[in-house]
């Protein structure tokens, strides 16, 4: 088991910009494959993407319930369905897959197919630390509270306050305090850590 992979030195700062459809099948594993044949190998995917429905169940639709389902879960397995085994062979890598205080307590200000959905990221990505636990693969999630994005906006109609009176620390979240936390799950600092889910919410959930 690798624990002693560090990047080329001659990458060091490099970023490359690529688009992708993680709803595809097709297009993952050609990101997947063009990034390998880059940079010669993967050490840390981070799953992201993610759309929302704030409908209640008796007012959504099949259509609706699919569109958040291709994104928020299928999004998430089509990359790592190509990625795994790739990492398993090398004998290492990390998983982060965002999930979300909504799976944990029934919603936000989200509907039914968003918890769903994220519930299913929760499951998926602990079934995958089981089967990458002997072979050096790490995957664990994190589960947000209400953070300061367009996306929370779009389904509240507003941004979240910056204090409020369900979150014990005073505030909701913003976007560097979940890419701190996925930086953490991302480091050897958290070399016995998997399975896990990490709540990034200001207190409102105390698991």
């Amino acid at each position: 088991m690798a624990t002693d992979i560090v990047a080329d030195a001659d990458l060091a700062g490099a970023a490359v910009y690529k688009r992708c459809d993680l709803t595809s099948q097709e297009d993952s594993e050609r990101l997947i494959d063009d990034v390998c044949a880059e940079f010669k190998a993967v050490d840390i995917l981070v799953l992201c993407a993610g759309n929302i429905s704030n409908k209640p169940l008796w007012e959504s639709t099949d259509e609706e319930w699919r569109n958040v389902f291709d994104v928020n879960v299928m999004g998430v397995v089509h990359p790592v369905r190509k990625l795994y085994p790739l990492m398993a062979e090398r004998g290492y890598g990390k998983i982060v897959a965002l999930g979300s205080i909504a799976a944990k307590i029934g919603g936000v200000a989200s509907g039914p197919s968003y918890v769903a959905a994220k519930s299913a990221v929760h499951g998926l990505m602990k079934w995958v630390a089981k089967a990458g636990a002997g072979k050096g693969v790490y995957a664990n999630i994190i589960a947000p509270g209400p953070v300061e994005t367009p996306m929370w906006a779009s389904v509240t109609g507003q941004a979240p306050p910056s204090a409020n009176g369900n979150v014990p620390l005073g505030r909701f979240g913003v976007p560097d305090d979940i890419a701190q936390s996925i930086l953490f799950l991302c480091s050897p600092a958290s070399n016995w850590i998997t399975g896990t889910v990490l709540d990034v919410n200001g207190g409102m959930l105390m698991d």
